[in-house]
C-alpha cells in the first residue's frame, strides 16, 4: 500500500509533540510537551454538556446560539460587525476551522506567509492545499517583525499571510505597529489574513489582543479562528468556528459539511454556557495563567536557561539552552526526560528556516536549536513536582549546568 500513497503524505509524520507526550506516559514522566490544560473544565460547562446528552442532542446539529454569541463579543471586543447567519462557521475545532479557511482560498501553487517559529498545522495544512509555505523570520530574542524581511517576502503569487497572536511557541502577542504593518501589506498586495486567535483571552501583564481584523480595510480580507479549547480547558471537545465574510465563511461551512458534517451536538450546547461566562471568568484566568507562567520563569532560571523574553500570552515559554551548553535541544530534551522524567519540547520543530550548505553562514540559524517549549497549563501540583525533579537534579549533581 505504501506506493499508492499521496506525495503530499508521504511527507507527513507523527507530530514530535505528540509522539513526546506518549513518551510522557510510558515513562511515567512528568508531560510539560503538550499545550493542553492538565485540569479540570468549570463545573457549569461539563454540567451543561452532560445536560444536553440526556436530553438526546445527540444527531447532526447547527446550534445557532453560538453564532449569535460569538457576534455579539465580536463586537463588543473589537468593534466588529458580524452577521450571525452569513459570517460564521462553526467547526471541529480550530484546527479544522483553520484547515477549512485554508481550503476555501488557496490554490496550488498560491504561496502562504508564515512568521518563523511557528506551529506544525498550518504547514500541514498549506501542502495539501498544494499552496506554498514561506518564511518571515522573527527576530529573537523577543521575536519582533523586521517590516523589510514581511515586504521582502510577498511576490505576485502571494495570496494569503498567516497569523497567530497571541503565539505559540513563543508568547508572543503581536503590537499594535506590527499588526499595522502586516494589514498595509495585505492591503497593498490584495491578500488575505488567516489568523489563528485560540489564545485569545490569555495575556499578562499590560497586554491585550487585538485582532487584524479590526484595522482599517482588514475585516472585508480576514479570516478569524478560534475554539473554546484553550480557555475552558476543553481541547477534546472540538468546538471552534471561522468567523470572515460571508462568501468565505459560505465555502468553509460547505468544506466542513463535506469533511465532518457536524460538531459535536452536545458540545456544541454546552458552548452555550461557555461563551456566556462572565467577566470574572475571564480574569481569573488570566490570573491563574500568570500566576503559572511566573512560576516556571522562576523554575527555568533556577536551573540556567536564559529567558530573555517573557511570554505575553498563551501558555508556553520559549526558554534558550545555558549560554555554556553545548547540547543541542534534541539531546537536552532526551537527558531531561532520562534523567529528571520530565518532557518539553525542543525547540527546532517550530523553526523552518533553512540552515543547510546553501547558507554562507549556519551562524543566523544557529538560535533554532537551542530553544525548548514548556507548556505551564498544568496544575500547580504538576508544576511543583517538576520544580522538585530540578531541584533533586542539581542538589545531586551540585550545578545548575546539568546536562552540559
Amino acid at each position: 500500500m505504501e506506493e499508492k500513497l499521496s506525495s503530499v503524505a508521504k511527507t507527513f509524520t507523527p507530530s514530535p509533540i505528540q509522539e513526546l507526550s506518549h513518551l510522557a506516559q510510558r515513562c511515567n514522566a512528568i508531560n510539560l510537551a503538550e499545550g493542553f490544560p492538565d485540569f479540570p473544565a468549570p463545573p457549569c460547562i461539563k454540567q451543561a454538556a452532560v445536560s444536553a446528552i440526556n436530553n438526546d442532542f445527540n444527531q447532526y446539529r447547527h446550534v445557532q446560539g453560538i453564532c449569535d454569541q460569538l457576534a455579539l463579543k465580536m463586537n463588543k471586543m473589537h468593534g466588529l460587525n458580524i452577521d450571525p447567519l452569513t459570517d460564521i462557521a462553526i467547526c471541529c475545532g480550530q484546527t479544522e476551522a483553520f484547515a477549512a479557511a485554508v481550503f476555501s482560498i488557496i490554490d496550488k501553487g498560491d504561496e502562504v506567509l508564515l512568521f518563523d517559529p511557528c506551529y506544525e498545522t498550518y504547514e500541514g495544512c498549506i501542502a495539501m492545499a498544494g499552496g506554498i509555505p514561506v518564511y518571515v523570520p522573527l527576530d529573537p530574542p523577543r521575536w519582533t517583525l523586521d517590516p523589510e524581511k514581511l515586504m521582502s517576502s510577498f511576490t505576485s503569487r502571494t495570496k494569503a499571510v498567516v497569523l497567530n497572536s497571541p503565539h505559540n511557541p513563543t508568547g508572543k502577542v503581536f503590537s499594535r505597529e506590527e499588526l499595522e504593518v502586516i494589514a498595509e501589506c495585505c492591503r497593498r498586495w490584495d491578500c488575505v489574513a488567516i489568523t489563528d486567535e485560540v489564545y485569545e483571552y490569555i495575556t499578562f501583564d499590560d497586554q491585550k489582543h487585538e485582532t487584524i481584523a479590526s484595522l482599517p480595510g482588514m475585516q472585508e480580507r480576514t479570516i478569524i479562528t478560534s475554539s473554546l479549547s484553550k480557555t475552558f480547558s476543553i481541547t477534546g471537545w472540538r468546538i471552534g468556528w471561522a468567523i470572515a465574510p460571508a462568501s468565505a465563511a459560505s465555502a468553509i461551512r460547505n468544506i466542513h459539511v463535506k469533511i465532518t458534517d457536524s460538531a459535536p451536538a452536545p458540545f456544541q450546547e454546552a458552548a452555550l454556557t461557555a461563551l456566556s461566562s462572565p467577566t470574572k471568568y475571564f480574569e481569573m484566568l488570566r490570573i491563574e495563567y500568570q500566576l503559572k507562567r511566573d512560576f516556571c520563569m522562576k523554575l527555568l532560571n533556577s536551573v540556567g536557561f536564559r529567558i530573555q523574553f517573557k511570554p505575553q500570552g498563551s501558555f508556553f515559554l520559549f526558554a534558550e539552552l545555558p549560554k555554556d551548553c553545548l547540547l543541542s535541544d534534541v539531546e537536552y530534551v532526551k537527558e531531561l526526560i532520562r534523567q529528571a522524567g520530565v518532557v518539553v519540547v525542543p525547540g527546532r520543530g517550530f523553526f523552518h528556516g533553512k540552515s543547510g550548505s546553501d547558507q554562507p553562514s549556519d551562524e543566523s540559524f544557529r538560535h533554532q536549536k537551542r530553544y525548548i517549549r514548556v507548556a505551564f497549563c498544568k496544575t500547580e501540583a504538576r508544576l511543583c513536582a517538576a520544580a522538585q525533579k530540578f531541584g533533586e537534579l542539581m542538589n545531586a549533581r551540585g550545578s545548575p549546568k546539568l546536562y552540559c
